[in-house]
């Protein structure tokens, strides 16, 4: 809740909230669409509108014609703070399928797609069970399906999980492996079965590549062009022509691969991989030791 709509009962501001979001994402709402998205009574909407204006007198105005409130050019919020990426991350999600159109709290939805990237099957029930796992600080065992040619067929094994990471395409599992004496990642979708909870082994403050972090230095590739690099800047939003990405060390692996900085000396054109790693000897170490 923001400053501005602090000391109000939880639903009105989030009606106040939802008002303000259409004004700047769509630039006019009306009753109705209060009406529609809370259930609330006309009376209660219209009261909404009342308050709205009186916290920010110069964002909106009524089109008697459109029968509609418009934010007006000197619009400026006053409760939440705009974001492209959650409102991006928002389109990205319906055009999944994992979000609900009525959740979006749009009324014009822009035509939308996105590539889709193939299921990863994830058993809801095992999830809910690892979760428990994760917030009991136990262990657990599981019947893993896992890619090692020594051990090709799935089996029992017990684990202490501690958290979960996305590496951009897939979920992991981060936990001890009480098998291997040390802590791994465990492809979720691979996690055919959970049995029984079991004692915990080492415990995650000792999961020192999760613990730690390193400093990424992102640049554009000096093969562009100087105008291709100052393209590549304005992109990523870099200072200087350099971003700093803060990054577990227990996800360094993923990092190189997704943005595909492993192989961005290998390839001769320089657009396929318009950013590389500027402190790659001490990112190369840092992944070393992470085992990457």
């Amino acid at each position: 809740m923001s400053k501005a709509t602090e000391g109000l009962r939880w639903g009105m501001a989030q009606r106040l909230e939802f008002i303000e979001f259409r004004l700047f994402w769509e630039g006019r709402l009306n009753r109705s669409d209060i009406i529609a998205r809370f259930d609330v009574s006309l009376p209660q909407a219209s009261a909404d509108l009342t308050r709205y204006q009186e916290m920010a007198p110069s964002n909106m105005e009524y089109d008697s014609s459109e029968k509609a409130y418009k934010a007006t050019d000197s619009f400026r919020p006053v409760i939440f703070v705009p974001n492209a990426d959650h409102y991006l991350a928002g389109l990205r999600a319906l055009a999944d399928g994992t979000l609900p159109e009525e959740e979006l709290n749009l009324s014009e939805i822009p035509d939308l797609d996105a590539m889709p990237i193939p299921h990863r099957r994830v058993d809801p029930q095992i999830l809910r069970k690892i979760v428990a796992t994760i917030r009991e600080k136990s262990g657990l065992s599981i019947f893993y399906h896992s890619m090692n040619e020594v051990r090709p067929k799935p089996l029992w094994r017990e684990i202490t999980p501690h958290a979960f990471a996305h590496d951009g395409l897939r979920w992991h599992l981060r936990g001890y492996c009480h098998l291997e004496d040390r802590f791994k990642d465990f492809v979720l979708s691979r996690v055919l079965r959970v049995g029984k909870t079991v004692a915990p082994g080492v415990n995650a403050s000792q999961d020192s590549d999760w613990q730690r972090f390193f400093e990424v230095v992102l640049v554009p590739n000096p093969k562009l062009s100087p105008s291709q690099r100052e393209t590549i800047a304005l992109d990523y939003g870099m200072t200087r022509h350099q971003l700093r990405v803060r990054i577990r060390c227990a996800l360094l692996y993923y990092f190189n691969k997704r943005l595909r900085l492993d192989v961005a000396e290998k390839i001769d054109n320089p657009k396929e991989t318009p950013i590389i790693i500027f402190n790659k000897k001490e990112f190369l170490a840092a992944l070393h030791k992470a085992g990457g």
